[in-house]
């Protein structure tokens, strides 16, 4: 079928894809705007447990897996992040293991999920990959490596590989799954004991445990459970006793067993009610921690990923509870909602009084015990973390007065963990939890963290955190840094008081809070300091006592404003807490009484004429639903208030008197609010799916952007406002230009995002999404390339990928500026044919320049100086003699001479073609076609397109003796274009150097004179026409900054 033509009504005729009958699936394909960059905040996010080991005799390196790749952090360096994997594997990881120098990652999920295998990696980069596993038809639940052995724990079979070559050995098939009992399966838990060679245990789901033979292959013995329905095996750990092995089951039972005479030693949590799974057990190998006095060696600590607690055992006389380290990480998302956490590996290092710890809450953290004095509970010593749950808010640091922060480098964020975040894209290690108080001691003071076993285990650290964050305001220009002194005194003072000026500390502060947030339920809007990176002095209640549902920052960094569920309006000095004003403003009692008889004497012509004028008295103008967006201009004079009331509201900053408003219902209501300060343009998010753009200066609607299908989750302006960017529930994140009211590009992502901000400087966009705790961070590709601003369909939804925790696949800034890849960009295929090929004037009263660079018309006037400056100060030199030393490059001559051709003798030409005159330029032929048809155009565009040198040879070879004269021409073809008022800078640029050249040439002739005095008299007209634009702009903006 031949490709399709489509005429529209406008514009030139659109090319479009060839049809077929059967139309293949779109491909995957990048964003024209937005390429994938990296993914912030991932530590330890899935369930894979970590893995480490000694480097030398100075640090230990830890591996935590993130999904598709590994990062390896460094103890030494508190937890710096060292190396990540590359690339990343083709499906999730399942299994790790350390050894010697290198990292085994073993992948692939269910059959249905396709391939999987191991892969070996060496400081970051994939080196191997064990042979065998494309037949592998289950994912390897644990590795284990051990002599010359590497050994993969699946559900029924265990895979074994050389750890020399690794070639697959064998395949050992579990004796139950054999006799066709497939209930009767492994439960993905192995080890290896050092006085046993060649041997590894395997537990089984039905508690008990096989010893297998690696070099034949064969089963040597099988330990039984000590009573029926104990459960799967859940962890094996060989004690530092030789012999001795750790054993927990389902159950929640330990038992410390001895395999050589299959003989229980110790029975740990056999008949305890509340006992949770086991699934990691360590012994400390320092042979301290034990006893009354921490003299004795013999500590183990166990956990599960049911609850956040790290049970330290004391194994001597018995074995007894020496402590529980309460909340090491989050509880389980069963006990927590959305909030992931459970251990998933407790290790002691070896030789070390130290405890690494991970868990599903993203966080690694390792612990030391102290010795003097003595404690049996390890102390938090490095912690890396991230998010615990989705993210709900972003935030880009604005700048402040200073400049120091303008260079968009840091990153807020708020999850449904109940946490603030500062990250860093420069360096992963300055990123930070906005501390809440040392609330692990406030938990000490509660009992929570106390000795006792009988406390709830449900108890949790985040119980004492701030509610879920839902709304946030920074500004930078009154926080006093790092250094700055903040008072002292608890956190949220007045919270506890209920006093809105309770003082927190004599000490004078030097800086205050810069940041404001709202919480989900709470009527209390909390500061923070950024500097200090900690919770502020103040808390600030709504003025009706609902929840808080917005806030904002005033400009300056002074005021914060609350707005409430009820429809209040609350503002309050950050420096002092003092409440100041109301939106409205309270009515005292005489301007009551005053109102009251005012409104007793109106007649119906008066009330008639202040319907007609808007105005509204002090007192009036309450919001009526949930006010949801808060913004206050550049000068502090105008507060504008949105609600679900469908009412946009312009306030006086100084009175709280209702200045103006626009009412869109019943037809919307608005559910959020941006501000774009350099422009003065609000944008309101609606619950009709669109987006209302206004400008606060004329209170004018000024575009409605249309084209979400889902109800909108968060939307932002561009840095320099000619966007409104904007996500929304059907997962694609829209971005429409503002000029035009063209949706110019749409991505379809995998997951809903949720939140998405954009960095001041323009390079990256961060977004949140519904089911990850990363950020994704997306690099802006206009910086350096041109995206058109044409309309584009649903057909023209791109497919696009999130950004990798490696970086892999992802674009740098450099990268997309030098990027080629051609589905990239505009092809034959989605070309910007709306886009005429040449630029017209919009209209005659607008002088308009040419699009000649810059450089071309300035060489053009400095021609004769750039050639003096080039030409060589000396003449070329012969080369030197070459020394006697070398080689010659002449051979021998020849004895006979080469066989030259007899060339052929040209042929004479006609002497009629001799005597032919040459042909004229093709400068020549538009001058001679501008004189008959007075049409300038096709010779001021020829002439442009020349490059300098060779518009000066032609401006130089005018023919003034030629009839008509060609210098005549040249300046009735300027004049025509200045008349034009198009070319502004080049006609003057052709003008100076046709003076320059044919200056001698003007006296003679009277005709040309006379041009001359026109093409003058144009110039100097739209000279002063342009200098009193120029006076009358510069009055206007002068008016404007001065504040009067």
């Amino acid at each position: 079928m031949p490709s399709a033509l489509i005429v529209r009504e406008e514009g030139p005729m659109l090319k479009r894809r060839k049809l077929s009958i059967a139309e293949k699936p779109v491909p995957c394909r990048p964003s024209r705007i937005f390429a994938p960059y990296r993914t912030l905040g991932l530590v330890s996010s899935t369930d894979v447990p970590f893995t480490s080991i000694p480097l030398g005799k100075t640090t230990f390196q830890i591996t935590t897996s993130v999904g598709r790749c590994l990062h390896t952090y460094d103890l030494r360096k508190g937890l710096n992040l060292t190396f990540i994997t590359r690339p990343q594997t083709p499906r999730d990881i399942t299994a790790t293991f350390a050894w010697k120098d290198r990292v085994f990652a073993a992948w692939g999920g269910s059959p249905a999920e396709g391939e999987r295998g191991v892969w070996v990696f060496k400081r970051g980069k994939r080196i191997a990959e064990l042979e065998g596993t494309a037949g592998m038809v289950e994912p390897v639940r644990q590795l284990l490596i051990f002599g010359s052995w590497i050994v993969g724990c699946c559900s029924t079979k265990l895979q074994v590989w050389k750890s020399a070559t690794y070639e697959h050995y064998t395949t050992i098939t579990s004796s139950h799954s054999r006799a066709g009992q497939v209930s009767q399966t492994l439960s993905g838990v192995l080890c290896s004991m050092p006085t046993m060679l060649n041997k590894v245990l395997v537990g089984k789901q039905d508690g008990s445990i096989e010893i297998w033979n690696l070099n034949t292959g064969k089963l040597i013995y099988t330990i039984t459970p000590p009573k029926l329905h104990t459960g799967a095996v859940t962890a094996l750990q060989p004690t530092p006793a030789l012999n001795l092995l750790a054993i927990a089951r389902a159950d929640g039972s330990i038992i410390i067993h001895d395999i050589r005479v299959d003989k229980e030693i110790i029975v740990l949590n056999q008949s305890s009610s509340t006992s949770t799974v086991i699934t990691s057990i360590s012994f400390r190998t320092d042979d301290r921690g034990a006893g009354e006095d921490g003299r004795k060696p013999g500590v183990m600590a166990t956990a599960g990923p049911e609850d956040g607690d790290v049970t330290l055992w004391d194994l001597n006389g018995g074995g007894r509870v020496m402590g529980i380290l309460r909340n090491a990480h989050n509880p389980a998302s069963t006990v927590r909602g959305d909030v992931s956490g459970g251990i998933s590996r407790a290790e002691f290092l070896s030789g070390q009084p130290l405890l690494v710890t991970s868990g599903r809450d993203n966080a690694l953290k390792s612990w030391i015990f102290d010795e003097t004095p003595f404690s049996p509970v390890p102390r938090i010593l490095h912690s890396r973390c991230g998010h615990a749950a989705p993210v709900t808010r972003l935030e880009f640091l604005p700048t402040d007065t200073d400049g120091s922060e303008a260079i968009g480098k840091w990153l807020l964020s708020a999850g449904r963990d109940q946490s603030l975040w500062g990250w860093s894209l420069r360096r992963d290690g300055q990123s930070t939890e906005i501390s809440q108080g040392n609330i692990r001691k406030t938990a000490k003071k509660l009992g929570m963290l106390g000795k006792g076993l009988d406390l709830d285990s449900r108890a949790s650290l985040e119980d004492l955190k701030a509610p879920e964050i839902t709304c946030m305001a920074c500004s930078l220009n009154r926080d006093g840094g790092m250094g700055a002194s903040t008072g002292g005194g608890p956190v949220w003072a007045n919270l506890a008081t209920k006093k809105a000026n309770a003082k927190t500390s004599d000490e004078p502060a030097t800086g205050w809070e810069s940041i404001v947030t709202g919480h989900k339920g709470d009527k209390f809007a909390r500061t923070w300091f950024w500097g200090r990176k900690k919770a502020g002095r103040w808390a600030f209640e709504t003025g009706d006592g609902t929840a808080v549902k917005s806030v904002a920052i005033t400009p300056c960094g002074t005021f914060a404003l609350v707005g409430s569920a009820g429809g209040s309006i609350d503002m309050f000095n950050l420096q002092s807490s003092i409440h100041r004003q109301k939106f409205p403003s309270p009515l005292t009692p005489a301007q009551a009484r005053k109102q009251k008889i005012r409104e007793a004497n109106l007649t119906i012509t008066d009330e008639m004429a202040i319907a007609a004028q808007r105005s509204f008295n002090p007192g009036e103008g309450k919001h009526t639903k949930d006010v949801t967006g808060i913004v206050v201009d550049s000068l502090n004079r105008t507060v504008i208030s949105c609600s679900l009331d469908g009412k946009i509201k312009f306030w006086d900053f100084l009175t709280g008197v209702l200045r103006h408003e626009i009412d869109w219902h019943p037809m919307t209501a608005i559910t959020a609010v941006q501000y774009h300060r350099p422009s003065d343009l609000i944008a309101l998010a609606c619950d009709d799916l669109s987006i209302r753009v206004v400008d606060i200066e004329t209170r004018k609607l000024v575009r409605e952007l249309w084209g979400c299908i889902g109800q909108i989750s968060d939307f932002c302006f561009s840095p320099d406002g000619r966007w409104i960017v904007a996500a929304s529930m059907d997962a694609v994140i829209r971005v429409w230009d503002l000029p035009t009211g063209h949706l110019i590009n749409a991505t379809r992502l995998d997951g809903t995002c949720t939140s998405l901000a954009f960095s001041p400087t323009g390079e990256f966009l961060a977004t949140a999404h519904a089911d990850s705790v990363g950020i994704s961070i997306w690099t802006n590709r206009t910086l350096f390339t041109h995206v058109p601003s044409r309309h584009i369909g649903d057909s023209d939804v791109l497919l696009a990928d999130l950004p990798t925790a490696s970086g892999e696949g992802g674009e740098g800034l450099l990268a997309a500026a030098f990027d080629d890849d051609p589905s990239a960009t505009d092809n034959d295929d989605n070309s910007d044919d709306t886009v005429p090929a040449q630029t017209e004037q919009l209209t005659a009263a607008l002088t308009t320049l040419s699009l000649v660079p810059r450089s071309r018309w300035q060489t053009l006037l400095h021609l004769d100086t750039i050639a003096t400056r080039n030409k060589p100060t000396a003449p070329p030199k012969a080369p030197e003699k070459a020394p006697f030393f070398l080689p010659s490059l002449e051979g021998p001559k020849p004895t006979t001479l080469p066989t030259i051709p007899t060339p052929t003798p040209p042929t004479p030409p006609s002497r009629i073609l001799a005597h032919r005159p040459p042909a004229p330029s093709p400068t020549t032929t538009l001058l001679a076609a501008a004189a008959r048809s007075a049409d300038y155009t096709p010779l001021l565009t020829h002439l442009a397109s020349l490059p300098p040198a060779a518009a000066d040879v032609e401006i130089r070879s005018l023919d003034h003796r030629a009839q008509p004269s060609e210098l005549r021409i040249f300046v009735q073809a300027l004049t025509a274009r200045l008349r034009q008022r198009r070319d502004y800078e080049l006609v003057h640029a052709w003008m100076a150097v046709f003076l320059r050249v044919h200056g001698a040439a003007v006296g003679a002739d009277e005709g040309l004179v006379e041009e001359l005095r026109g093409w003058r008299d144009e110039a100097e007209g739209e000279g002063r026409r342009l200098g009193a634009l120029g006076g009358y702009c510069a009055g206007v903006v002068g008016w404007v900054r001065s504040g009067r």
